[in-house]
């Protein structure tokens, strides 16, 4: 009888123990990275084959909205800084866990 409960309670904490350990998420789409949000934002560009290969770091916080907010673009002339601020300034992301005000940097490449 003793071996009996001893058996019971350990199948009982094995299947409370596999419960946890499920993915409850396991259904639902997966957020993107942060960086293809960012590269899905500034996708459609009208740049000349000039500007192709530019590359500029950009450094930016998020805001208590998930807004991006941009601080500074970095090696990128003023059309390119123009057009990236534009288009990264204020656009909410998607991230299940972030920082508030945690500067982020990223670097972005122009192609065309």
């Amino acid at each position: 009888m003793r071996k009996l409960s001893i058996t019971l309670i350990a199948a009982m904490l094995f299947a409370t123990g596999s419960l946890f350990a499920n993915d409850f998420n396991k259904g639902n789409e997966p957020t993107k990275s942060l960086s293809e949000q960012i590269g899905a934002l500034l996708e459609q560009n009208s740049f000349s084959q000039d500007q192709d290969g530019k590359t500029a770091e950009v450094i930016f916080i998020l805001n208590n909205e998930k807004e991006i907010v941009v601080l500074s673009v970095n090696g990128a002339d003023d059309t390119l800084g123009g057009f990236i601020k534009a288009r990264l300034n204020y656009k909410a992301v998607e991230m299940s866990s972030f920082e508030p005000g945690k500067k982020y940097a990223v670097q972005v490449r122009i192609t065309v």
